[in-house]
């Protein structure tokens, strides 16, 4: 896919699957360009990982802060950004312990937070732009995630684990049953996952629940079922989760149907 010419507006991207030495880490990376006639403001809802824009052009406000290129941890709560003018980048989603490994802090330290990427990784971005072909900044980024993650503090088997088990479950298992299966104390459970994932594990349980509830709306699955399957109070507790951490009701995500076209 090529990008859009000049005077083209819209969002244009390249995808790219992470090369093998990276797949535990990053769940994908994406080359694109974006240019709107008018200002464009969403919000961003949150997820089961972290993201790292690296990008040049017009700066990007998020949360209210301008950046160009930019990262953070996991959160639990929607982000408003607002595309004000041109930019283009590399876009990457990160698994939690990719960005504990690529950050090499504790991932308590970034969550719910905007920070610059230069801060935490150098001039990646600078590097990025003076790539011109869209395949060979996929394939710088892939270089310099790997050197550096692979170099990064390595975790133990635990808390990959335990967050595979809690993925497993679509967010639908007690704190204290996953402490009795690690043998863990809830205590400790819970400081561990502050330090690798960022968050306790029942907000992170949340996130989860509510990324696997918005998948099964957009497939088509009816408000009611979702919210029954996925371990929701009620709908009006469903309804309260969606709008916390994706700024939107089911019935906004769930798909409508499309009126037939008017004859001419």
């Amino acid at each position: 896919m090529s990008a859009p010419g000049p005077g083209m507006s819209g969002l244009d991207l390249v995808e790219a699957v992470p090369s093998a030495a990276l797949r535990p880490y990053v769940l994908r990376l994406c080359a694109y360009r974006e240019h709107y006639p008018a200002p464009v403001t969403r919000s961003e809802s949150a997820m089961p990982g972290a993201v790292l824009i690296l990008a040049f052009g017009t700066p990007m406000e998020v949360q209210g802060e301008r950046v160009t290129s930019f990262t953070g941890g996991l959160g639990d709560r929607f982000m408003v950004t607002r595309t004000t003018g041109p930019a283009e980048g590399v876009e990457v989603f990160l698994t939690p312990f990719g960005a504990r490994r690529l950050y090499r802090m504790p991932m308590r330290h970034l969550t719910n937070r905007v920070v610059p990427a230069a801060d935490l990784l150098g001039p990646w971005a600078e590097r990025l732009a003076e790539v011109p072909s869209w395949r060979a900044r996929l394939a710088l980024v892939d270089r310099l995630l790997t050197s550096r993650i692979l170099a990064g503090p390595e975790l133990g088997p635990e808390l990959p684990w335990a967050w595979a088990r809690l993925l497993r479950s679509g967010g639908d298992l007690g704190v204290a049953a996953l402490a009795a299966e690690l043998g863990w104390s809830h205590r400790h459970l819970v400081s561990r996952f502050h330090d690798e994932i960022g968050l306790t594990p029942k907000a992170a349980a949340r996130v989860i629940r509510f990324s696997r509830a918005a998948r099964l709306l957009r497939s088509g699955r009816t408000i009611a079922e979702v919210a029954a399957e996925c371990g929701y109070y009620d709908q009006a507790h469903m309804n309260r989760e969606f709008r916390v951490l994706g700024d939107a009701t089911p019935g906004q995500i769930f798909p409508r149907p499309v009126p037939p076209p008017r004859a001419s």
